[in-house]
């Protein structure tokens, strides 16, 4: 069953209709794909200083701004974590159900779980774990899942319904309940997930400040004016520094480099700007040594997925694309 969009939360930013879709279809694949490309390359750059401060990162790297993996969980140089992984596998659960299917979310999840990825969070595993118990497909409400967990991985679930931000609300917090149950995650993985939205249609001329001002009226805690530096992975501070970097720059690798150089959760913040900043600015920003150093298979299974999923839910938008 869908689930309510957070009470009050309606864009004022324009909104397109299957009917009315952008002229260039092409435009609108690069963007989704910049967009899929920019939440690894965020991912895969963050682990590297994931839970440390700035001024261990700035004794360490001067300024972090290469893909070497290593971190605290010592990856592989280009791998990513969980925030893209879980992306790719709510996925393919869209694509086999056609649609959003809580039940194939959430086995899809435990299949990630059981093949040991790198790292999973408390509240995943806790969600995850309880589903296996009992079936459960909406995670027991919690003032302690306020975590950015069901953020990092909503893009599969906003180009699937890119032209219908009804549905696009109701999918994005049927995958997060799946794990996340809680008002201020709801909330934040909405703003994020509209903004991402707007920018993969519209790209640079897409509404983002009237759609974030038009958030914050509601909920005023999310403001990236009252960024103060936490970078931590409570939602509210994920959104808080994802939109100050992204409001406060003018490109993509300047994004990038001011959220994974404040530490803290850099892995999850930076796949999240690197979600919206991609779309926005496009793939052609995203820097060739960033790519190039990128997981080979992940950017193949990004490239494909993302073609995948225009071409089975937007058809006749994408028909010049996909033939």
């Amino acid at each position: 069953m869908d689930a309510p969009p957070v009470k009050g939360f309606v864009p004022r930013a324009p909104s397109p209709t299957q009917s009315s879709p952008p002229v260039d279809a092409g435009a609108v694949h690069d963007r989704a794909l910049g967009s899929y490309l920019g939440l690894a390359i965020g991912d895969a750059l963050g682990a590297t200083t994931e839970f440390m401060r700035p001024a261990e990162i700035r004794a360490k790297f001067g300024l972090h701004k290469n893909i070497v993996g290593g971190g605290w969980l010592r990856l592989r140089q280009g791998a990513v974590t969980d925030d893209t992984q879980m992306a790719l596998y709510l996925g393919e659960a869209i694509l086999e159900s056609n649609g959003m299917n809580a039940k194939n979310v959430a086995d899809k999840f435990i299949a990630w779980m059981r093949a040991k990825p790198p790292d999973i969070g408390g509240t995943i595993r806790r969600s995850l774990q309880m589903y296996l118990v009992d079936g459960r497909l909406v995670a027991e409400e919690s003032e302690y899942s306020a975590g950015n967990g069901a953020a990092m991985r909503i893009l599969p679930t906003v180009l699937a319904s890119l032209y219908d931000p009804g549905k696009m609300r109701a999918w994005t917090l049927e995958q997060a309940h799946v794990t996340h149950n809680n008002a201020e995650s709801d909330g934040g993985t909405l703003i994020l997930a509209e903004l991402t939205r707007l920018a993969i249609v519209y790209g640079q001329s897409a509404p983002l400040h009237t759609a974030a001002r038009s958030f914050f009226e509601i909920f005023p805690a999310f403001d990236h004016k009252l960024y103060k530096g936490d970078a931590d992975g409570y939602i509210v501070n994920t959104v808080r520094t994802v939109l100050h970097y992204f409001f406060n720059t003018r490109d993509f690798e300047s994004c990038l480099l001011g959220i994974v150089n404040q530490g803290g959760d850099a892995d999850t913040n930076g796949a999240i700007a690197g979600m919206i900043a991609g779309a926005f600015y496009g793939p052609s920003a995203i820097p060739t040594r960033w790519l190039a150093r990128l997981d080979p298979k992940v950017k193949s299974q990004i490239e494909n997925q993302t073609r995948e999923l225009l071409a089975k839910f937007h058809p006749a938008t994408n028909s010049e694309i996909f033939l």
